[in-house]
């Protein structure tokens, strides 16, 4: 199997990144290349065609490869739904929920069978395989029954590159003590070592380098910059971190309810494109301030994060936002705490049957937990009655256990193309719940939405950014970067040998 594995000494080193960036490097040479990770932990996700649901991650690698996702790129994803136990994705289908200890006792056989497949399937239909580790390959208390570093790199037989973060501090000990780690048969897989995030003069860096290769004999493939303001899409709360909240104020002030198990939070990240828009997190009342809109993100578990925004004495913030004229959008579990009950009927998002709570009422409508998940892509026009104008579709998709039932007519907010009515428009927009993720991505949507708020704050409307376009181009400029400061010659020169053995 032709192909390298990047593996990082920590959690957000930067792998996700140079896996992007290599498929693009890849893809633009002309090379069928394609993306794998064999388990995600995340709760940002991603729909593909057939719809299925993979790690965001890898469906934004496959964007920058030039090719549609599939599940075979990310056949297991965890969804942490509590502080011990994950919703396990299966080949894009939900399969049920474990613990940790669950998932090491009864999963381990079945999680390798569908790993080995994934790698033959990918492997049939590729020139190459870029392959993204998980964490730490040195886990120690997990490496016995682990299905993400070294044991993929065994299944695939190929090439393991190193990633560090130096913008953490640390990064010799980090990169030595890694390695020291390792068993020898897995320690003589690493072929090349990438420092990421340098910032400054990387010639100041050059006795490390050196230093590096004597002590582990292992060449230094690159010193990668510090890519400020990717905007390419993250997966976990670390990446949360780094992207929102180094982001500086801006006229429009939009306050995203920090939900515990918060998922898809990159159905925010267009929001880093609109240059007077400041969005921050709120975890706590005393955080809240005076927003001009209040985003309520998608959750894991609705019912014990409505009940930790009630702790927090958030939901009376929210009520009194809204009534002094504020705006306030709902996406999924989001739109679902907005309405006026929630009945977890199956036990499928509590694990108690029937378990019923008031939501913050402002949406006239129930849901109702059943088994079932419902992923799809999903497209659709403005429902007639919120009197906008239509001009063209509003594309996004749906991950979502409950149906939102309202009991009022003509306040729907979108006609989906099945027919079905979706979401809830209320207020001439001040209030709007809806399932569709990746609404904000919609241009023309997230700029007619922000143009109300402006002209509510007696602020200029501003023209559409167009993000679509600029992300694509954003893939280019990234693999450009990282092209000048990694030796890709020497990288094609271990991966050719390695399939060559």
């Amino acid at each position: 199997m032709k192909g390298v594995m990047i593996q990082g000494t920590a959690s957000d080193v930067g792998k996700s990144l140079i896996v992007t960036a290599l498929c693009r490097m890849f893809a633009n040479d002309g090379v069928k290349v394609v993306p794998f990770k064999s388990q995600n932990m995340s709760n940002n996700s991603f729909v593909t065609k057939d719809g299925k649901e993979i790690g965001r991650a890898q469906g934004i690698q496959a964007e920058a490869a030039k090719i549609e996702a599939t599940v075979w790129m990310n056949p297991i994803l965890l969804k942490p739904r509590s502080n011990q136990d994950s919703e396990i994705v299966y080949l894009g289908k939900s399969l049920k929920t474990l613990s940790g200890r669950g998932y090491r006792d009864d999963f381990y056989e079945k999680g390798l069978d569908v790993i080995k497949k994934s790698l033959q399937h990918l492997s049939s239909e590729s020139e190459l395989l870029v392959i993204e580790g998980a964490g730490s390959p040195v886990e120690i208390n997990l490496k016995d029954r682990e299905l993400v570093n070294m044991k993929v790199a065994e299944l695939a037989d190929v090439p393991v590159i190193l990633v560090a973060d130096i913008d953490r501090g640390g990064v010799f000990a980090s990169i030595v003590g890694t390695l020291e780690l390792l068993e020898p048969k897995e320690r003589q897989r690493v072929a090349g070592v990438i420092i990421n995030k340098f910032r400054g003069d990387v010639s100041l860096f050059e006795d490390g380098i050196h230093w590096l290769e004597k002590k582990t004999g292992i060449p230094v493939l690159g010193v990668l910059p510090y890519v400020e303001n990717h905007m390419i899409d993250g997966e976990d709360s670390l990446s949360l971190n780094n992207q929102f909240f180094s982001r500086k104020k801006g006229n429009l002030d939009i306050a995203v309810i920090h939900l515990p198990f918060v998922s898809n939070y990159s159905d925010l990240e267009p929001f880093l494109y609109e240059e007077d828009v400041s969005i921050r997190w709120v975890n706590h009342a005393s955080e809240f301030g005076n927003p001009d809109a209040v985003i309520i993100p998608g959750t894991k578990s609705t019912i014990n994060d409505l009940n930790t925004l009630r702790e927090r004495q958030l939901d009376f913030l929210i009520q009194k936002h809204i009534e002094h004229g504020g705006y306030v959008v709902g996406i999924c579990g989001g739109y679902q705490i907005l309405g006026e009950e929630i009945i977890d009927e199956m036990g499928s998002d509590t694990g108690i049957p029937n378990k019923s709570v008031a939501g913050l009422g402002w949406i006239p409508g129930r849901t109702i937990f059943y088994d079932e998940k419902e992923t799809v892509r999903a497209a659709g026009v403005y429902h007639e009655n919120t009197g906008l104008i239509t001009n063209g579709k509003l594309e996004g998709y749906e991950i979502h256990l409950g149906k939102t039932l309202l009991h009022q007519q003509g306040c729907s907010f979108l006609v989906l193309e099945n027919g079905k009515e979706e979401g809830y428009y209320g207020k001439n927009g001040q209030i709007i719940g809806t399932y569709l993720h990746h609404l904000f991505h919609n241009d023309e949507w997230r700029n007619h939405w922000l143009n109300m708020i402006r002209k509510s704050k007696g602020l200029q409307s501003k023209k559409t950014i167009y993000i679509s376009e600029y992300k694509d181009k954003r893939y280019d400029e990234i693999a450009g970067k990282m092209k000048a400061h990694l030796n890709l010659e020497q990288l094609n020169d271990i991966i050719h040998k390695w399939c060559s053995k």
